[in-house]
């Protein structure tokens, strides 16, 4: 832990975990050889790239920057709310096997899409309803987000939320550049600007982040030379995220830990390479970042 705590100091602070670092500094001194010509990034984005909580306050996911919204009507807020009582405690109920939970994700979201597309929103609506949320991108994104579009690094933001939300989140808070793609349910619009639906077929939930049309798409063998991963989420379900690219040599998982830290950090420590616990930051990430890149400022 000595030599990696040398090579990136903040790596030993105290909300940092680290089960194998040998393993750990091994990957990162490899990134560091190969700098950004080999590096790709794989992220999820509520409560990953987006806060927990700022000032004691819990942040917004992107389906809660919606059931907030003083534009949206209360017959919404409310089915919303019943739908969350419904399915949020199966969601985490222990005693179901991820194969039993699904249909009901699918049956969750499929209601709950059907109900946004009932509330008559449009473009200019929804770029209100975020600019007036309280979804935060952690501190220190906006930098993140900078210097992988200096380097050209592609950057893919995974999500099981809405993806017009994740977009308008990033633009009104840092930068949207073209090294960065969003997987995510994205809402339909006719000529007019009017939400009529969803896009496509395929509906992105929990459970489902290693199954997506991504992962049998041309994405990951487009960027195939790109063999050192770094792999960004706030829950076990996102190691999924990456798969599909099986050209990866050299993969670095970090963790966000965000609450009930002494019941789920045994599985995080097992599941991510970093945990990183409690911080609405992404100052661990950039720190790592500059010793991969080479940046010393």
């Amino acid at each position: 832990m000595e030599s990696l705590v040398a090579l990136i100091p903040s790596l030993g602070h105290i909300n940092i975990r680290i089960k194998d670092p040998t393993s750990v500094e091994k990957a990162i001194r490899i990134m560091m050889r190969d700098a950004h010509h080999k590096l790709q990034i794989v992220a999820d984005f509520d409560r990953t790239l987006s806060k927990y909580t700022e000032n004691g306050r819990i942040c917004s996911t992107t389906h809660n920057v919606l059931e907030e919204s003083i534009y949206m009507p209360e017959f919404f807020k409310e089915e919303a709310r019943k739908l969350k009582d419904t399915y949020l405690p199966i969601e985490f109920d222990h005693s179901k096997t991820v194969e039993e939970k699904i249909p009901l994700m699918i049956e969750w979201w499929t209601k709950g899409h059907e109900l946004v597309t009932s509330c008559n929103l449009t473009r200019d609506i929804i770029q209100h309803i975020v600019a007036d949320s309280f979804a935060r991108l952690r501190n220190g994104c906006k930098w993140f987000f900078e210097q992988l579009h200096k380097m050209d690094i592609p950057i893919l933001i995974f999500s099981a939320g809405i993806g017009d939300i994740i977009y308008e989140t990033i633009i009104q808070q840092a930068n949207f550049y073209t090294n960065m793609k969003i997987v995510s349910n994205f809402l339909k619009f006719n000529e007019k600007g009017q939400v009529v639906g969803f896009e496509g077929d395929e509906i992105i939930h929990t459970f489902n982040k290693n199954e997506n049309t991504i992962h049998s798409s041309d994405y990951f063998y487009n960027i195939r030379h790109r063999e050192n991963l770094l792999l960004i989420g706030d829950s076990v379900g996102d190691l999924g995220m990456s798969e599909g690219a099986d050209h990866v040599e050299c993969a670095l998982k970090i963790g966000f830990l965000n609450f009930k830290v002494q019941e789920n950090l045994p599985i995080y420590m097992d599941s991510f390479d970093i945990v990183i616990i409690e911080d609405e930051s992404m100052d661990i990430i950039n720190e790592i970042m500059k010793a991969i890149l080479g940046i010393t400022t």
